[in-house]
């Protein structure tokens, strides 16, 4: 484990009309502003992962289907996690949900942030999200990102399709919130599973 946090932005639509890619390349870009960090964005449509279809979940067998263990490798060399997520009837999409569950032990203590983004701000997405990842042990940290209302109808392509630069001053200050809480969280979370390893050597 380096010092160096690696930080996943994780695209949770697989549309092909999706808008997602823009909030998410957003927020890449300014997550690697930080130089203190590592940064990628990892897209759900370059994993091909079936519905879950294992016997159990990998923290009690290991997954059989090569796409999975494939996805839970990818995940494993994260220590924090952005996930960009659209509001589908009050929650996330199934493509996120589904990858979610095809892992466990990648994910367990730690950080995970949310940038939704819908009518309302993804907001109801975002809550749900946040109670997934508690049954993950995941971390879900408070502030978030919410692109909603006129700020979201004028980025998207269905309204003015401006760029996000157009909205950036209301959106800006919530997600400098949301990057330093993910920081403190993924630097303490780190360090005392770094403790676990050392204990259990």
């Amino acid at each position: 484990m380096t010092d160096k946090p690696r930080i996943a932005v994780i695209i949770g639509s697989t549309r092909d009309s999706r808008f997602a890619d823009k909030p998410a390349q957003w927020i890449h870009d300014l997550a690697q502003q930080r130089n203190d960090w590592e940064v990628e964005l990892v897209d759900l449509r370059d994993f091909d992962l079936p519905l879950f279809n294992e016997k159990a979940s990998n923290a009690w067998v290991p997954s059989e289907d090569a796409r999975a263990a494939a996805w839970q490798e990818k995940l494993a060399g994260f220590d924090g996690f952005i996930f960009v997520t659209s509001e589908y009837n009050r929650s996330i999409p199934g493509s996120l949900k589904n990858a979610l569950d095809q892992a466990y032990k990648e994910w367990v203590r730690k950080p995970a942030a949310v940038l939704g983004y819908g009518s309302v701000g993804g907001a109801r997405a975002a809550e749900h999200l946040r109670t997934i990842a508690i049954e993950l042990q995941m971390v879900p940290i408070r502030h978030g990102v919410h692109i909603g209302g006129v700020d979201f109808f004028k980025v998207h392509p269905m309204g003015q399709n401006a760029p996000i630069a157009e909205i950036e001053g209301n959106i800006l200050p919530a997600a400098k919130a949301m990057l330093d809480d993910l920081d403190w969280w993924t630097r303490a979370t780190m360090s005392a599973r770094a403790g676990d390893e050392r204990a259990a050597a």
